[in-house]
């Protein structure tokens, strides 16, 4: 049996992951999918789909999806539903997982890393984070786990801008841009995505591209707080003074490192392995595509909290400016310690 897809759809309570839920349940997309509930809170689709009071746990839709509120543990859910379909008592081709408006996705995308049973079964393809823009900065500026689902992402899509100024709608991309650089963000009608902008966007698989934004990586120090920050937004500095500009000092913030000279491998091995070990609970996402001596090709790594993954990548192509470039997105990270750190296994 190939490996199952899986994505992860958090967001904030109210920002539309319900409606696209629905969307992804009863629209005739010619796709089996399964989606687990993974919910403690209010704010299920239960009460309009599902009949909330039946002991089935697993429901066929007439669509041919699946739906499964988790009772018990995600890993046994998941290993329950790969059997169910290796005996042909279900069918379904992809697994959509929605977390509680509260829930830190981190334990949820560990899992596909952590247990070897679910590792083989399934493929985790992306966590998709859901942004209500009326209520944004609020939820930012009070949850944690707000700023957390926006540090994970890997695509993120703003619903409710219709509700909010273009200058407000654009003060959140910026915002959220700073917390997590490497998410494409697309703004959304409530509930109107394709499904082809949700699934199969490939955000864990290891490969060659860092998809940041190239003005960002050019910013260089951009989370100091100055006025650079906003310069290219407004000529006349007509709305420096907006209040959700560039003030909020969230603690999920991002930062890069490049370098032109290669790394020592083993340093570098021992220098991650030892920053994980510390700083790995509150290290969300990161990623980097690197220049290590004495390999011709790129080496790529990865990792969510602990758990991290390399692979080489592609040889280095003639002519190619050979360099490295990480990102790293994460709670309060001790940035200048981890650059330093890294200067110190430049080869």
């Amino acid at each position: 049996m190939s490996q199952i897809p899986v994505t992860i759809l958090t967001g904030f309570l109210g920002s539309g992951k319900t409606t696209l839920l629905k969307r992804v349940l009863t629209e005739a997309h010619g796709q089996k999918i399964a989606v687990i509930e993974n919910e403690f809170g209010e704010e299920n689709i239960d009460n309009d789909i599902l009949v909330a009071d039946t002991d089935e746990q697993i429901i066929q839709m007439s669509n041919g999806c699946v739906c499964c509120t988790i009772r018990e543990d995600l890993r046994e859910t998941l290993a329950d539903l790969a059997a169910q379909k290796r005996a042909g008592t279900l069918t379904f081709e992809r697994v959509v997982i929605e977390t509680t408006g509260v829930a830190d996705p981190g334990p949820v995308a560990q899992t596909f890393f952590m247990d070897d049973e679910i590792a083989e079964l399934y493929l985790l393809d992306a966590i998709v984070t859901l942004v209500d823009a009326k209520h944004a900065n609020k939820q930012l500026d009070e949850r944690q786990e707000a700023r957390r689902q926006v540090g994970f992402a890997d695509q993120i899509f703003i619903s409710k801008t219709d509700l909010v100024t273009p200058q407000e709608a654009d003060a959140l991309s910026h915002r959220l841009k700073h917390m997590n650089p490497r998410a494409p963000q697309k703004r959304v009608h409530f509930g109107d995505v394709p499904l082809k902008e949700v699934l199969d966007l490939k955000g864990f698989n290891l490969n060659a591209k860092l998809d940041i934004d190239p003005d960002f990586l050019n910013e260089g120090g951009h989370d100091h707080h100055h006025d650079h920050d906003c310069g290219h937004d407004h000529e006349h500095g007509e709305h420096c003074d907006h209040p959700h500009h560039h003030r909020h000092d969230d603690d999920v913030k991002s930062f890069v490192f490049k370098s032109n000279r290669p790394f020592n491998a083993t340093k570098l091995e021992d220098f991650l392995g030892s920053i994980v070990q510390i700083y790995g609970p509150k290290m969300l996402r990161y990623k980097g595509v690197l220049y290590v001596s004495g390999m011709d090709r790129k080496v790529v790594f990865q990792g969510v909290h602990q758990l991290m993954g390399s692979d080489l990548g592609p040889k280095w192509a003639s002519g190619e400016t050979k360099n490295s470039k990480m990102v790293f997105i994460g709670i309060d990270l001790p940035q200048d310690l981890f650059k330093a750190g890294l200067e110190q296994c430049l080869g």
